[in-house]
Parts: C-alpha cells; structure tokens; sequence
C-alpha cells in the first residue's frame, strides 16, 4: 500500500517511522511519502490560508497550495507504478472512524491524506478531486483538535495492522475489540499474563483450568460485562441472531431484557451484579 500525506507539519508524522507502522515501511509492507504544503507556496511568508468569504473568526487553507501539492503527489504515485487512489480527509465533519471503514481502507492500494488546520481546507478542492477518485471525509471522534495529523497517525495504524503480513500473528485482529464477526459488537474483555501473582492480584482461577471451552465462555461474558458498562450502544444495536442461551443468560444477569424483535433493552434500575 502506498500513503501519501499533505501537511504544514510534516515532523507532526515522524511516529510513523516508529512501531508497527515503522517495521511495515522497513519491510516494505507500507510505501509512506510525506509532503510539506508550504512547498507549493510562492511568496515570501509561504501562506498557506487567508480569511473565509462571507466573513467569521479563523483563517481557510487556499486552494492553489493544496491543489498543487496533490497533483505532484498523483504524478510522482503514477510514475512509480501506483494505482487506484482514494482522498482520506480528516474533519470532525466526517463519518464516524470505525472498524469497518479501517478494514474497507485497509483494501485500497493507495491512500492520500490532506491533514487540514485552521477552520479547514477551501471546499472547491475536496470537490475538484472527488471528481478524479473516491473520498473519505472521516472522524475519529467528537471533539475538535487543532489539526488533522492526529487523525492520520490514528488512521494509519488501524489501516496498517490490517494490511497482509504486518502482524505477527495473522488471527491477532480477528478477536479485537469492533472486529467483523461474532464478537463485532462487544469490547475486548481484560487479558492477564505471568506471573500469576502480583501485589496480592492474582489470575481468574478459569484461565488456569486448561478448559478451553470455559476459558473462551468466560472471555465472552467479561466481553459482555465490559460492553454493557462503557458502551451499551453497541449491545442495543445488536442483531438477535448474534446472542446464543448464553449469551442471553449474562445479559440477563446483567440487567438487560429482550425486546418484542429480539433486542435487548437494558432496565434503568440496572446494576451489574
């Protein structure tokens, strides 16, 4: 895969020379090409952005940097072989970030990122490159950051992780917490390693037992318990068919009921007992 990023802050991406992602490059999994914007600037101070028309606070990134930088990047991908660019715009404006959307990225040959600041990048540019290629304005979360560099780096890593051969062990992802499968709509549950003691902590006695049916039981209901107590969206929007006997018991343990279509609802009064 190759990834192009568009930014004033290119050493805001040096992460991306570290951990997974960097062994991914090293290993030539992961084709990564940063390009400073200001590098298409012509004047004295290397603008970048001027005041919005139509009036209001903060400045807007003009048109002509961004346009230029994102056709040098499309020639330079096109010369060494590339193919099949998509546009990833990071803004609080976007679409949820989600697994789904990580592992659908995760297909494309090659990602071009334009990280924006100040109140955003010209409209007319994101509209003149929808024309050439598919875009995707994305959000990693409810809140505003100063620029979108965070986003990509968050972006990146959960693209990157997906991508064949990057992880060590190739089922690693298959039991993350928003994974495609079974356990897609439930949080991973807590994990333990050596030594069996710590600070008078010790082990859940089931993960000893060598039972590898209670063993996964047991991971699926602390799945459940920690679901259902920081995101019980995720249980409510949860199809019937993805809850065997089980899995109805726990819930009911832990206060939900079913409802006339087989979801489940969870009673206000609940408590986890």
């Amino acid at each position: 895969m190759r990834l192009d990023v568009v930014t004033i802050f290119p050493e805001y991406l040096e992460p991306l020379n570290v951990s997974l992602v960097g062994k991914a490059r090293a290993r030539g999994q992961l084709d990564v090409h940063v390009h400073d914007l200001r590098d298409w600037t012509y004047d004295r101070h290397n603008t970048v952005d001027d005041t919005p028309y139509g009036g209001g606070p903060g400045m807007v990134m003009k048109t002509d940097p961004w346009g230029e930088a994102l056709d040098a990047a499309l020639a330079d991908g096109y010369e060494s072989g590339a193919r099949g660019p998509v546009l990833v715009v990071p803004t609080p404006s976007g679409r949820p970030f989600t697994q789904e959307l990580a592992v659908e990225l995760s297909e494309r040959p090659w990602l071009i990122f334009t990280p924006a600041r100040y109140e955003g990048i010209d409209r007319r540019v994101i509209d003149e490159y929808a024309t050439r290629m598919p875009v995707y304005e994305v959000s990693i979360g409810d809140y505003v950051l100063a620029g979108g560099e965070a986003a990509v780096l968050v972006v990146t890593e959960a693209v990157a992780r997906l991508l064949p051969g990057v992880l060590g062990n190739a089922e690693s992802h298959r039991d993350d917490s928003f994974a495609p499968g079974e356990m897609a709509n439930l949080l991973e549950g807590p994990v333990y390693t050596k030594p069996p003691q710590w600070r008078g902590r010790g082990i859940p006695e089931v993960l000893l037992s060598g039972h590898h049916g209670k063993i996964a039981r047991w991971r699926r209901d602390e799945a459940f318990r920690r679901t259902a107590r920081n995101r019980p969206d995720l249980i409510e929007r949860c199809e019937a068919s993805a809850f065997d006997k089980k899995d109805r018991e726990i819930l009911s343990i832990l206060g939900w009921k079913p409802t006339a279509d087989g979801r489940f609802w969870r009673r206000p009064q609940a408590v986890e007992e």
